[in-house]
């Protein structure tokens, strides 16, 4: 195979990445990385699905990397999967192992940005106890098809030794205008539960999956900043730095079942891995406080 072992870093040759999820949000902020970091790299345009469309742009691109931010999420949330089975599959399961195979056959080392939403507490893991689930548990939680899906083909990707999976979740940016933005989502709904979770900063993770793909890093990956938040305590945050009145009403899982389709995930990642391998990783409320909430700080109060 041509990839290195896990954890060398890249050759001499000059890095050239290829990234599918062009319209996507974290496809986005990859591309504003590289330009930042002064990384060459080009956007996909094969679908995921159709495998001469990704030999194609892998013979054009000459890629060193390959990353993975494209997949179906739903519109407007993941219960539009539950409609949409056959479209989710096709996407989440046929084409991200379809990337992967293709990289491999090439040599190549795919970054995939996966889910951590496979989880949920349980007796082994319980909500508060700060244990949370590392990287070779068996997921646990099957209550939504996107989440099924997601479980699925990470299963099947421990195969690839060439794939470094990225459990990315519930994502939070700077850009608080951006609807994906966990904490412009719950902002804007008329109720929220309050439950603590492991939650990812991309502002701090996406220059660290960067340097992963330097390191040529594969395997799974438990991709959140230490620790938990829940989302009164985010939205405390809100109210202090950006918004002194903002009010929000909160209401119980039973409550809120009422008004989903699909159940959603709840739990707690262990990242010791990913804090070994990076020490300066921060915690989420130090991370929440110094990539996103000081940068908007609207009050003078804190």
């Amino acid at each position: 195979m041509g990839f290195p072992s896990n954890g060398t870093s890249a050759s001499d040759k000059p890095l050239k990445f290829l990234i599918y999820g062009r319209t996507g949000w974290i496809g986005g902020l990859l591309g504003k990385l590289c330009e930042a970091q002064g990384i060459d790299y080009a956007y996909g345009s094969g679908r995921l699905e159709n495998r001469t469309s990704l030999e194609a742009d892998l013979s054009t691109v000459r890629p060193t990397h390959v990353f993975n931010a494209a997949g179906v999420t739903g519109r407007p949330n993941v219960d539009w999967c539950e409609s949409h089975k056959v479209e989710t599959i096709r996407t989440n399961v046929v084409g991200t192992l379809t990337l992967a195979d293709v990289c491999r056959e090439k040599g190549l080392i795919l970054i995939n940005y996966a889910t951590g939403c496979i989880f949920e507490y349980d007796q082994i893991h319980p909500l508060g106890s700060g244990i949370g689930f590392k990287e070779e548990d068996v997921p646990n939680f099957i209550g939504s098809f996107y989440s099924k899906t997601k479980a699925m083909v990470e299963d099947l990707l421990k195969n690839y030794e060439n794939v470094c999976t990225l459990r990315v979740r519930m994502p939070i940016s700077s850009d608080l205008s951006n609807p994906r933005n966990f904490i412009t989502k719950i902002t804007r709904y008329e109720k929220v539960v309050n439950i603590p979770n492991s939650m990812t900063i991309l502002d701090e993770l996406l220059p660290i999956s960067i340097e992963m793909a330097k390191r040529n890093l594969t395997g799974i990956w438990n991709f959140t900043n230490p620790g938990v938040v829940s989302h009164n305590e985010i939205l405390e945050m809100y109210r202090d730095y950006i918004d002194p009145n903002f009010v929000w009403k909160n209401f119980t899982l039973e409550e809120q079942a009422k008004v989903i389709i699909a159940p959603r995930s709840n739990n707690e990642l262990d990242t010791t891995k990913l804090k070994k391998e990076f020490p300066e990783l921060l915690p989420i409320k130090e991370s929440l406080i110094k990539y996103v909430f000081k940068p908007n700080q609207k009050t003078s109060a804190v």
